[in-house]
């Protein structure tokens, strides 16, 4: 459903891909696993088009959109859903109005019937009584299932997720990975999760890829990356400090 074939991606004199390479079936849920600031959002962004490769491909749904014209990124774009580790509500629109946004943008059905598809896409999610609330009167696990919500609304096929447990207490971070987990089983979306959050990739992942310096260093099912021999591995899962320059050049 998505290949990233040797991406290279560099800001000045910043290399933040190097030969990064990623297979991702239809229908299962891939986590990038990683520490923050390494590029992983950078990853998300190749993949809806946001930014180019210097160098290598992206495919999406058998489509190379490397160098797609805009026509051609706006279709592609219409069955992907990105979730923004802030959830990104706009403050002044209630919880609801926010749900109800992209079926406003993207589509020509009825003021009721938009109403009754968010309607049902936070009552999926247990916010039946959000509605009507606004940003601010809600908590950081609820935006964050609202924001969902405007997501599944346009039925995607492909749904990113940029670190969806960031700045959430331990409970939280469990419902939000069981959220993510329920999703998937119940609408067979194809999903990346980028994270930090061990607790988080072990349970939401059907695979996980270890990123690191730029690229995927290992990849394999929850139980191979936790029992891997990989000492580079090792260490990020115990949170110890590693050189990795070895791996990035070869040896």
């Amino acid at each position: 459903m998505i290949r990233l074939e040797k991406i290279y991606k560099s800001f000045g004199d910043q290399t933040v891909l190097k030969n990064f390479s990623l297979d991702v079936e239809k229908g299962e849920t891939m986590v990038i696993l990683g520490r923050s600031g390494i590029g992983k959002s950078v990853t998300l962004k190749h993949i809806v088009g946001i930014l180019k490769p210097d160098l290598g491909r992206v495919i999406v749904d058998g489509e190379d959109i490397t160098e797609a014209d805009e026509k051609t990124l706006f279709r592609i774009r219409r069955k992907v859903a990105y979730l923004f580790q802030s959830a990104a509500l706009i403050n002044w629109l209630s919880v609801g109005e926010n749900v109800e946004l992209p079926l406003h943008e993207h589509t020509s059905l009825t003021r009721k019937e938009i109403e009754e598809r968010a309607s049902a896409a936070l009552r999926d999610l247990e916010m039946d009584g959000a509605y009507h609330k606004m940003p601010s009167e809600i908590s950081g696990g609820m935006k964050k299932r609202a924001a969902l919500a405007r997501v599944l609304v346009m039925d995607p096929e492909i749904i990113l997720y940029d670190e969806p447990t960031a700045g959430l207490d331990p409970i939280m971070t469990n419902n939000i990975a069981d959220l993510i987990r329920s999703v998937q089983e119940l609408h067979g979306i194809t999903s990346i999760v980028v994270t930090h959050d061990l607790e988080c990739a072990w349970k939401v992942g059907d695979r996980v890829g270890i990123h690191s310096k730029g690229t995927i260093i290992e990849i394999g099912t929850v139980n191979e990356i936790r029992q891997s021999a990989n000492p580079v591995v090792q260490a990020f899962l115990k949170g110890e400090a590693f050189d990795d320059t070895a791996i990035m050049s070869g040896r």
